[in-house]
Order: C-alpha cells, then sequence, then structure tokens
C-alpha cells in the first residue's frame, strides 16, 4: 500500500528525537518497535472457533520508541493521547474487571477510560502476560507510542500490533529472546485473561508470522500456518495477476471491542451452538467450538438452532468453507491438514 516505505527515515528520526528528549540519552540508543497492523481477505471472525483463515500485514501500523529506563520505572507518552503512563515493572499487575467496562483501543492501540485516563492498558497488560508465566522482568523502558493516523479503531488489529509492540520493547530490555509463537501466546494472555476479551489468535499471528509479498495461511484449531508466496502463485497459474492494489474501505465506524459486550457475548454463542450441535449428536464437550463439530453434523442438526446461535453457526461454516474452496490447491499443495477436525 502506498508509494512511500513505512515507517520513513522521518517518521523513525522524529520518534528517537522524542524519546531522546524524555529520558536524556542519545539517539543513536532509541529502539523502535515496528508492528503493522494486519487484515483478513478470508476467515474474519472465525479464529476464536478455531476456524481456517488468511491475513497479511500492511503498511501501517504501530511505532513505540524506548530506552531501557535503567531501572524498574516505565514511564510511556502517547501522540494521541494527553497525560503520560508511569508503574514498576515489579510491581504485580491485576486482571481488569469486565463487567461494566468502559474501554476504548484508538489508534495507537492503548486502551482508554473516558478518552485519556489509562490509555497505558496494553502495556500494563504486556507486563501481566510475562510475568504470569515466569518471565522476571527488572528492566522497565522510557517509550513514546504512535499510531498511524486515520485508522483508529478501523478493525485492522491495533490492538494486537500495540500489546506486541509492548511485550517486544519489554523484552528487549531484559534480554529475553522468545519465539514468535511464544509471543502469540503471551498476547493471547493480554487480550483473553487481562483485558477480558475473548477473542483468538489471528491478529497477532498475522503480525509476528507474515512476511512481505505473502499471505498466511493458518488453521486456528492446530495453530499450523504456511506462507503462501505470491510470486510462486504468479509462476505457476498465469490466471493470477502479475501486480494487485489492495483497497481498504473504512465505514466511518468505530467501536472497540473491549468496549463491546456484544463481541464477547457473540464468541459465547457460537460455543452454546457447538455444544447443542455436539449434544445433538452423542458428542457433548465441556469447552466446545465450531471447529469440533463436522459439517455433516452441522447440516443435519443445524434447523434445530435458535435464530441467534444459527446465525453464529452459519457464520462460521460458511467463511470456513469461503476459505477452503476459493484456495483449494493450495492447501493441497501445503498438506497442512487444514481441513482436519
Amino acid at each position: 500500500m502506498g508509494e512511500s516505505s513505512w515507517p520513513s527515515d522521518a517518521q523513525l528520526n522524529y520518534i528517537r528525537n522524542v524519546v531522546s528528549r524524555m529520558a536524556g540519552r542519545r539517539t543513536d540508543e532509541v529502539q523502535v518497535v515496528i508492528s503493522p497492523y494486519r487484515i483478513c481477505p478470508l476467515g474474519a471472525h472465525i479464529d476464536h472457533q478455531g476456524g481456517t483463515v488468511c491475513a497479511m500485514t500492511i503498511d501501517k501500523g504501530i511505532l513505540l520508541g524506548f530506552v531501557p529506563s535503567g531501572d524498574s520505572q516505565v514511564y510511556l507518552r502517547s501522540e494521541q493521547f494527553r497525560g503520560e503512563v508511569r508503574f514498576r515493572v515489579d510491581e504485580n499487575q491485576h486482571p481488569k474487571p469486565v463487567s461494566g467496562t468502559n474501554l476504548k483501543v484508538p489508534s495507537n492501540g492503548s486502551s482508554t477510560q473516558h478518552e485519556d485516563c489509562d490509555w497505558g492498558s496494553y502495556a500494563r497488560g504486556a507486563q501481566y502476560a510475562l510475568q504470569s508465566r515466569g518471565c522476571r522482568l527488572s528492566q522497565g523502558i522510557i517509550g513514546f507510542i504512535c499510531g498511524s493516523k486515520g485508522l483508529d479503531s478501523s478493525g485492522l488489529s491495533s490492538s494486537a500490533a500495540v500489546g506486541i509492540a509492548y511485550l517486544l520493547a519489554f523484552e528487549r530490555a531484559n534480554n529475553l529472546f522468545m519465539s514468535p509463537t511464544e509471543n502469540i501466546e503471551y498476547d493471547r494472555l493480554i487480550e483473553n485473561e487481562y483485558l477480558g476479551l475473548k477473542n483468538g489468535i489471528l491478529d497477532q499471528s498475522a503480525i509476528l508470522l507474515s512476511s512481505h509479498g505473502c499471505l498466511t495461511l493458518m488453521n486456528c484449531k492446530t495453530k499450523k500456518h504456511e506462507l503462501i508466496h505470491f510470486s510462486k502463485l504468479q509462476k505457476d497459474n498465469p490466471v493470477v495477476p502479475k501486480a494487485f492494489k489492495i483497497l481498504l474501505a473504512f465505514s466511518g465506524l468505530k467501536q472497540a471491542l473491549t468496549s463491546n459486550p456484544g463481541y464477547n457475548r457473540r464468541v459465547e454463542e457460537c460455543q452454546e451452538a457447538a455444544k447443542f450441535l455436539l449434544e445433538a449428536s452423542g458428542n457433548g464437550k465441556t469447552k466446545p467450538v465450531l471447529s469440533d463439530v463436522h459439517p455433516e453434523v452441522y447440516e443435519a442438526y443445524k434447523h434445530k438452532l435458535v435464530t441467534n446461535l444459527a446465525k453464529r453457526a452459519e457464520h462460521y461454516f460458511s467463511e470456513n468453507m469461503r476459505v477452503l474452496k476459493d484456495i483449494p490447491h493450495l492447501l493441497q499443495e501445503l498438506k497442512l491438514g487444514l481441513q482436519e477436525t
């Protein structure tokens, strides 16, 4: 997307200069985490049910400039929001209450209550995720975060991009070396446990696993993935265009998932539908998801689902089939077992 590369040298220099002034350090000491937004051409909103999805990152996203603070203090500022965030990495972070929350996730991905308060929730969540799995943090960071303008709460996963940015900064400052797979799990902890959002692993997986010129194909149940190289497709299949552009159409509606109880409710309805279908077929499970339901079972019993559950199940199976139908030759070549349940 776009004719100029992201981030530009001007953007990086700007961030380094801001952090340099905040920390009283040289600009060449400032490190910058680049965490891109993602799009999902096929397989939207089925990752939390273990569906098959495809995604790719774009040349817009989150930039987090930072230096290790030299002690346990964390000091953060945002380009989009007033105030500053301060806490210590040797403090204990506790999951936020889910009921009655009023959190928002703007373009820098930070959660806010009443616009400018508490926008550092994802930084605290990153600390929580790492420490809850036994990682010792002794070094805080001094940092400045900003997101690509005009893309706040636009469905491009700014929240996952921010969570990953903070994870990478804390890990670098504390000499922790994590694999992409480990950071996918840590970001899941930020959103599922710390913030109470019942989303899946599509967003952070796309950000951490994608590569330039590729489409990331992933089974969210088995967590197997493959990078589909466009250049190979174009070489092997003359129908595939040599060049293309991606159009992002923004409706103008902004709604953060963490402030919308309807999202978690829809996930619960998917699970309720899965439980009903499995029990109807004599195969009940404690924590069912729709990927546990064989398509034949769905077809046999879907007429018995109540309206809301029927809608959730229909979306899952139709969207999952779109992925499997539109790229069958890739599924055959990749041999990832993406159709296994």
